[in-house]
């Protein structure tokens, strides 16, 4: 299923022409021109930096990304990051410092502009009621911020008496040192747990905090099949994003408390919508664009069993 940007046309009063041309003649949204709405440091080398974009705001899906581009002509490729929060029309994400892109982002300031392209590739999956463990490293934490807005909103559209329709998130986070977005994280999830490298790891939390929650039943009527499920019988699902390695020991504490896994790759891109192919992974159906096909993919189909 292709969830990039669709041809939706309705509220258009507010995008940028570009966009609404490209939208009603049934193309997806184009690169485009949107000024800034704040950069703000979260710690040492770490920027909050936002934009105000109603497009993008009405439709960045959970764990999806955005291209943004510098203003030098020389550096031709765009940076992806995803998506870290939504407020109204503002739109967020957070970077690390760390090269010149990032350093002229860092240094721009509220009203000034910069082209965007996106909301970007395939999502979590968030539609069934469930126990979300979002489990994020370092930078990887962002998307999974943006993960825990859209389902508190969709905790918020169900009344008081359709339980059976709602979700709990439980959010564990890693750091290197400073715990930077724990706030914004608290804001959105039912719980939030955090460690950093003094302290331990993620998957220290997940034994410590998650796994005695479990209870594991059968998932089909052969009895064949396991699922973990938590004390009020919601499916565990676990959602991840952060360095390969981290991830990677997600994937495999996962299979083994027969959860079901999603997990948001990390990947030098070029043009960020499948195009130039530079993102290609191995997967259990071949190689796959990190960009188009990702950059969510489940743990069988990474084979992180």
């Amino acid at each position: 299923m292709d969830t990039t940007l669709q041809a939706d046309t309705t509220l258009l009063g507010d995008v940028p022409p570009i966009v609404q041309y490209a939208l009603q003649a049934g193309f997806k949204a184009p690169r485009h021109e949107v000024r800034v709405h704040h950069v703000q440091p979260l710690t040492d080398g770490v920027i909050e930096f936002a934009i105000i974009d109603p497009y993008i705001a009405r439709h960045a899906q959970a764990g999806q990304f955005i291209n943004l581009y510098s203003h030098d002509d020389m550096r031709l490729m765009p940076r992806p990051f995803g998506v870290a929060q939504v407020q109204g029309d503002v739109v967020s994400v957070i970077f690390a410092v760390v090269g010149e892109g990032t350093e002229e982002f860092s240094h721009m300031r509220q009203g000034d502009t910069i082209d965007v392209l996106g909301p970007l590739g395939k999502p979590y999956a968030i539609d069934m009621p469930a126990h979300y463990v979002l489990v994020g490293g370092g930078l990887g934490v962002p998307p999974l911020i943006r993960t825990a807005q859209l389902l508190r909103q969709q905790h918020a559209e169900h009344t008081s008496t359709d339980t059976a329709s709602r979700s709990v998130t439980t959010a564990v986070l890693g750091y290197r040192n400073v715990h930077f977005a724990d706030s914004m994280m608290q804001a959105y999830a039912d719980q939030t747990l955090s460690i950093d490298d003094s302290q331990g790891n993620v998957i220290d939390v997940l034994q410590h905090d998650i796994a005695q929650h479990i209870t594991v039943v059968t998932s089909d009527e052969r009895g064949s099949g396991h699922m973990a499920v938590d004390e009020q019988g919601l499916p565990y699902v676990l959602l991840s994003c952060g360095p390969h390695g981290m991830m990677k020991a997600v994937a495999h504490w996962a299979a083994e408390h027969h959860m079901q896994c999603q997990l948001s790759l990390e990947q030098r891109m070029g043009c960020g919508y499948g195009t130039c192919v530079v993102c290609t992974v191995d997967t259990a159906r071949g190689r796959l664009k990190v960009c188009n096909d990702g950059p969510v993919f489940t743990r069988e189909e990474l084979g992180w069993n």
